[in-house]
This record gives structure tokens, C-alpha cells and sequence, in this order.
């Protein structure tokens, strides 16, 4: 036996050995029947042995091909693991926090997936807000989430790398009945003396709710009472509909049967979203999701204040790269 036989050669042979038939092998093989035909000839060869015999009805192994096949597995099965030692471990799935399966993070999602290999997998998390998923992300249980990074607490930031994202305008959500809901946009002087839910309860939230309480100080907005953490768009919907709230959102939302979105303005008050990830965490996916960000500021727009009167803490531009 040859030192050098080249295991394609090997291959062609088992794979003849299984079928006994050169076309059904050729067809397994992806090859031409042709070429497999070649390929036996040439081991037969280097071999000085006959292996197989065929006839016009069959083809069957003769006595030295029933003596090398064996052989034969023996070497695939080694070069099988031998290139398994050294093939590149699978990317583990990366965990991705979108918080509602509608905005801009469930968008910025899809268009990274359409730019990965299909062995990564980026699995999309509809739960929290980024208080809530901040401290997940900083220990490792969660990979990437969005939302307004100004709110976090310092020690939770230090564990965090992040990436302004957009500038999102934000809406009212009001039953259809609602005075305000005939119009086409909402000026924030309209809302005086009405209650707006903003997650007031929800801890995982909690960024959001103190955003609205900035937005509504001096505006004689108020606060709905603080009610238990409220998971996922169903019970949402069914929650908001039996209350009758009207709730401040952004202009991309869930739709909510009965309700109507109307964009605030007077000014337009925005709402700061961020892509953070853990400090030193290196993955293809998130590799695609910053570049889908980068290409969407630059393409859209989404970091550039609306040309009209704006809203937004002092705090919040200075992340965001702005200037009032």
C-alpha cells in the first residue's frame, strides 16, 4: 500500500463498496460517473489489485477489495477526526435583548441577521427594559441589549461597552375616544392635566419612567400610579385596554386594538436608544449588529436631531454624541 494514496481515492472506493453500483456512488458523491470510474482505476493502479468485478448486471467487490476495506474506513474515520481536532469551534448563539418585537433593536436585529454565516445564531430576548438587562449583560447572562444608557448607575456602565444607536421620537398612545386621538399630532401643551402610564412599578424599566418624569416636570403631566411589572405584548394590551390609560410610547410601537399612536411635538421629545454589550465580548454577531448601526445613522439619519424644536436631557445628548 502506498504511502501517499490520496484519501479521495479511498473515498471513491467506499463509497463504491457501499452501492455496488457506480452510478448510485457517483450521485452520493456529487461527481460525475466518469471521474469516480477514474479514481478506481487509479488506487487499482497504485495498488497492482483488481477490486472490484464488473459485468453488464453487478458489480462486486473481489477478494483484495474485501481486504482493503476495512483498511479503507480505518483511514477516512482518522482523517475524519483529524480535521474535527482542528475545525473551528461553532460560535455560540448570541443573546439579544430587542424588548419588543417592533422598533428600531428588533430592526437592527433583522438586518444583522441577513448578514451572518447560517452557523451563527443570534437569538432575539422580548422582555426588559436596559435597567433591567443592563446588570445581566455586565455578568454574562445576556449578550447585547438596547435602551437609554445616560440612566444606569456608574457601576453598572464601567462593565459595559456601547454604541449610540438613534434618536427615536416619541408618541402618545391613546384610546380611540380620546379627544386628542382625531389628531395627527400631539403638541406636549395638550397634555396637560391628563395621567400617562410609563411603566411607573416596573423596575426592569425604570429608565424609561424616569425619562417620562423629566418630560412631563413643569408640564403639568402626570404620572400613572405605579402598577406590577407587565410581561409581554399581550398582557400589555390586555392590561392598557381594561384600564383605559393612555400611555407615552415611542413612534414605532405595538399595535393596540381600540388605541391610536400620535406623535408628540412642541417640542419633539426624544428618546435615546444604545446598543451596550459586555467589555471584551467578541463575536461575529455583534460584529454585524454594530455595522447595521453604523449604516443606519449614516443612511437614515438616526442620530441627527429632527430640524424642529427637541427635547432631551443634557445627560442624554452628551451620550449620544449631540449637542442642544
Amino acid at each position: 500500500m502506498p504511502y501517499d494514496t490520496d484519501p479521495r481515492l479511498l473515498r471513491a472506493f467506499t463509497a463504491v463498496a457501499d452501492a455496488l453500483h457506480f452510478t448510485r456512488a457517483a450521485a452520493g458523491l456529487h461527481v460525475a460517473q466518469q471521474a469516480l470510474s477514474r479514481d478506481i482505476r487509479r488506487l487499482e493502479r497504485e495498488l497492482g489489485a483488481t477490486l472490484f468485478v464488473r459485468t453488464t448486471r453487478q458489480v462486486a467487490l473481489t477478494p483484495d477489495g474485501q481486504r482493503l476495506l476495512p483498511y479503507a474506513r480505518r483511514v477516512l474515520s482518522a482523517q475524519d477526526e483529524l480535521a474535527a481536532a482542528f475545525r473551528p469551534a461553532p460560535e455560540r448563539p448570541l443573546l439579544v435583548d430587542v424588548r419588543a418585537p417592533v422598533g428600531t433593536a428588533d430592526r437592527v436585529l433583522a438586518a444583522a441577521r441577513e448578514r451572518v454565516a447560517d452557523s451563527v445564531e443570534l437569538v432575539a430576548r422580548f422582555h426588559s427594559g436596559l435597567a433591567g438587562a443592563a446588570p445581566e449583560v455586565a455578568d454574562g447572562r445576556l449578550d447585547v441589549s438596547f435602551g437609554r444608557l445616560a440612566a444606569l448607575l456608574a457601576g453598572v456602565r464601567d462593565w459595559l461597552s456601547h454604541q449610540p444607536v438613534r434618536l427615536e421620537r416619541m408618541a402618545v398612545l391613546l384610546p380611540e375616544e380620546h379627544p386628542l386621538a382625531a389628531r395627527s399630532a400631539v403638541p406636549l401643551a395638550r397634555l396637560a392635566g391628563e395621567t400617562l402610564y410609563a411603566g411607573a412599578g416596573n423596575p426592569r424599566t425604570a429608565e424609561w419612567t424616569e425619562l417620562a418624569a423629566r418630560l412631563f416636570e413643569g408640564r403639568g403631566i402626570a404620572m400613572a400610579a405605579p402598577f406590577p411589572e407587565i410581561e409581554g405584548s399581550q398582557e400589555f394590551v390586555r392590561v392598557v385596554r381594561k384600564r383605559g390609560w393612555s400611555v407615552l410610547a415611542s413612534e414605532e410601537f405595538i399595535e393596540v386594538p381600540g388605541m391610536v399612536l400620535r406623535p408628540l411635538v412642541e417640542p419633539v421629545p426624544l428618546s435615546p436608544v444604545s446598543m451596550v454589550w459586555r467589555r471584551g465580548l467578541r463575536h461575529p454577531g455583534l460584529d454585524a449588529l454594530r455595522a447595521v448601526v453604523r449604516e443606519g445613522g449614516a443612511r437614515h439619519g438616526w442620530l441627527t436631531p429632527p430640524g424642529d424644536a427637541w427635547w432631551l436631557p443634557e445627560a442624554d445628548a452628551r451620550v449620544m454624541g449631540i449637542s442642544g
